[in-house]
């Protein structure tokens, strides 16, 4: 009895103790907001760990070069260029200055623009850099200040101005190529915050392709799974930790974004998306359709079927991701969206 007894006090104990935590972990994300914001952009995350970003032939990226660019004072941001796979022989060997006079070979440029947690060097980014590479494509890619071993604190302004800052960069190199940007999870929050400016300042991209997207940062995080598990039980939740985001800055507003872009859009999502729900993707696809910023520019939305088991970041597998890029890019300037 006396054991009974004293298991029955330490389960009891634990249940308090857990109890206790699940109470005060909303009050401390509401009192401490940069908690949140870490949540959001998970730049601490570093998966794979031990690669060495100034290698990226480690990663099997044989005609990739490291480069280093300083978007502001005590900003410092990583960056990777693969050359197409019709230049991978010439590449060989070469050095930084070799790759930027690439940039105006007669090949079209994508920068690519990846999602939170991780670095340039993750695993299903590299795989999709390989993929472009062999369908023609310059790939540029970087880790936002704070992500990787980019030197800088995380924020969607600072995140946004280091995309601009790539952009142009690979503007002044590569002639009258075209440039497309991907963006893909949360880089599709950059890539409306950055293609919007261009638009603004009449410079617009070649075209716009979503992976993966969401309508802005509150929904987003509203569907995310552990947030659908939390709402269920939690009263406040918004308050608690939906607000703390927006108190943070953070709004990476896509639906509100595309209302004021004009170049062609291409949205890809898998239906089994489990991070970033599909109906989010379908729902900025409709803004965006009936967008009158769309009205010259083609608009297309494409599904991958739940049994590809594509979920959130696999979509590079894809046989037809090929062909979907040949007739969207193809024809992706000045078409009248039917």
């Amino acid at each position: 009895l006396y054991r009974r007894y004293g298991l029955w006090f330490r389960l009891r104990k634990l249940i308090i103790w857990l109890l206790g935590v699940y109470i005060a972990i909303p009050f401390l994300v509401k009192l401490c907001p940069a908690i949140q914001a870490k949540l959001v952009f998970l730049n601490f995350v570093r998966v794979p760990y031990f690669i060495d970003l100034k290698r990226p032939q480690d990663q099997g990226l044989n005609h990739t070069c490291n480069y280093y660019l300083q978007p502001e004072e005590d900003v410092t941001i990583g960056v990777w260029h693969t050359v197409p796979a019709a230049l991978w022989k010439n590449a060989r060997g070469k050095d930084q200055l070799w790759f930027e006079e690439a940039l105006a070979s007669s090949h079209p440029v994508i920068l690519y623009l990846h999602g939170n947690a991780g670095t340039r060097g993750g695993d299903h980014r590299v795989e999709l850099y390989k993929v472009l590479s062999s369908l023609g494509y310059h790939v540029v890619t970087f880790d936002y200040r704070g992500w990787g071993d980019s030197i800088g604190s995380p924020s969607e302004r600072g995140m946004t101005y280091d995309a601009l800052h790539v952009f142009d960069w690979i503007k002044a190199r590569s002639g009258d190529n075209p440039v497309y940007i991907w963006g893909h999870s949360l880089g599709t929050g950059v890539a409306t915050n950055l293609v919007r400016r261009l638009c603004e300042r009449e410079t617009p991209p070649d075209a716009l392709i979503l992976e993966s997207p969401f309508t802005n940062i509150r929904e987003e995080a509203r569907s995310h799974p552990f947030s659908v598990a939390s709402t269920r039980y939690f009263p406040g939740f918004d308050w608690f930790f939906l607000d703390p985001i927006t108190t943070s800055g953070i709004k990476f507003a896509n639906d509100e974004n595309v209302k004021y872009i004009s170049c062609s859009l291409l949205i890809l999502h898998a239906e089994d998306d489990p991070v970033v729900p599909f109906h989010l993707g379908k729902k900025l696809y409709n803004i965006a359709a009936t967008s009158r910023s769309f009205r010259d520019y083609k608009v297309q939305f494409v599904p991958f079927h739940t049994d590809l088991g594509y979920r959130h970041k696999y979509i590079y597998r894809s046989p037809e991701l090929p062909r979907i890029l040949r007739e969207f890019l193809g024809k992706s300037e000045h078409e009248h969206h039917h």
